[in-house]
């Protein structure tokens, strides 16, 4: 957890999940955890992450293998992408959303065709 008196300016990398209530600068990467930007955190940062679930304010991109979850009291400016994005009602965002990665439905195999019986 990075608590609301810490101030971090760089890269951040982290093996767990991770909570940020304070304000971090630079970049943000957990990519096979989840990332909490919690009702006081502040980024300015490229977030990367399995999943993100944003309450506070963000100012950059935001990159997810799973799912974003943008809160009623989060503040986003910047991009998303990731395959699944939740805006809940009452979230502040400007900028745009890349569904990258999005469950495309899959080709269906037109039948076997039967060869023409002969003519009698």
């Amino acid at each position: 957890m990075i608590g609301t008196k810490v101030v971090i300016k760089g890269d951040l990398f982290s093996e767990e999940d991770l909570t940020i209530e304070g304000e971090v600068e630079g970049t943000v990467t957990a990519k096979s955890n989840e990332v909490h930007v919690g009702k006081a955190g502040k980024l300015k940062a490229t977030v990367k992450a399995k999943t993100a679930r944003v309450e506070g304010a963000v100012s950059g991109e935001i990159h997810c293998s799973e799912s974003a979850l943008i809160t009623a009291t989060a503040n986003v400016q910047g991009s998303i992408v990731a395959p699944r994005v939740i805006l809940e009602d009452g979230a502040k965002f400007k900028g745009s959303i890349d569904m990258d990665g999005a469950a495309k439905p899959a080709a269906v195999a037109p039948p076997p065709v039967k060869p023409a019986e002969p003519a009698k």
